[in-house]
This record gives structure tokens, sequence and C-alpha cells, in this order.
């Protein structure tokens, strides 16, 4: 246990200094320990898809955005949730073709009723999904949706000046059940 610990925290330290276009294979409990860790750290962890054109559309603002924070110490991990036989060359040759020069991982999960509530209690499933969270305060911004450049940056600022209560933002409603 320690040791998978140790060594997700090295993936992270040395990917989020490399950008290294290795792809991690990681379980929700290994994203749920990365959001735990208290280190001041401002994380936008993007959940994505290679077949998902609105995903795809607002990664690289994303990248751009973050970049212009590296000195508030925010850091981007997309997560992929394509299917298993995506994984890793045609995630590595999509960010590769792309140029998303940030972290990538792809999450080995399949049961999106047991992953999504680990991540925000009223997420859907939907893609994209950004969860955008201070680590020092412990405030948290959750988004269902595409987000605009705009939409995003005043979201990020919200995030990294915010104070430790949750909030959670949704561009449409749930579909109804039948």
């Amino acid at each position: 246990m320690i040791k998978k610990f140790l060594l997700i925290t090295v993936f992270f330290a040395v990917g989020f200094n490399s950008y290294s276009q290795r792809i991690a294979k990681l379980k929700i409990t290994d994203v749920e320990k990365y959001l735990s860790v208290n280190n001041g750290d401002i994380l936008v962890i993007n959940f994505w898809a290679t077949f998902c054109k609105p995903c795809v559309a607002e990664i690289p603002s994303f990248i751009r955005t973050v970049d212009k924070y590296k000195g508030s110490q925010v850091k981007l991990l997309l997560v992929s949730l394509d299917l298993p036989s995506y994984y890793p060359a045609k995630i590595a040759s999509f960010v590769k073709k792309n140029n998303f020069n940030t972290n990538i991982a792809w999450l080995e999960e399949t049961n999106a009723d047991y992953f999504c509530p680990k991540i925000d209690s009223s997420w859907s499933g939907s893609i994209p999904a950004t969860l955008i969270v201070n680590t020092k305060t412990g405030y948290r911004k959750f988004f269902e949706g595409e987000m605009k450049d705009a939409e995003f940056e005043a979201m990020l600022k919200e995030v990294i000046a915010g104070s430790a209560e949750h909030s959670v933002i949704k561009d449409k409603p749930a579909p109804a059940t039948k």
C-alpha cells in the first residue's frame, strides 16, 4: 500500500515537472489519494475522452490557462475515460497529434456509478467534467460540461482565492430517468 502511494506520488511529482507523454493507468482510489495531499497546490482534474468533441475543444485553453497560473501552484491532470482498448497507444497517439503537453492518465474503471460520486456527488457521468481543488483550503468547484476560456479562468481564480466550502456548477440539468 505504501509502495503504491509512493509510486503515485513520484509519478505526479515527475510528471508535473516534465510533461511526459507517458500515459499513467490510475484507479479512482489513486485519484482520491492525489486529491487528499495537502501541499497547497491547486489541482485541475479534467475528465475527457478522445471521442468527445467538447472535451477535446476545451483542453487547449485549459493548458494555456494553467500555464498562465503556474506561479500559483496550479497543476493540470487530464484523465481519459476512453475504452480499455485505447490504452495506452491510441490515447498517446491522440495526445501527441493534438500537442497536449500536460499530464495525462487513463482511468482504469468501468463502473461510473462507483467512480463518479467519488469525484463529486452531483456528477451524472457525462463528459467533459472538471474538478478544481485548492488543497490548502479544501475549496472545491465541479463543473459538468464544456467550459469556455473566460469561464474556466474565472473558476480557477475563485478556487485560488477560495474558502473551504464546496460548490457545484452544472451547465444543464441531468437527464430525467424514466
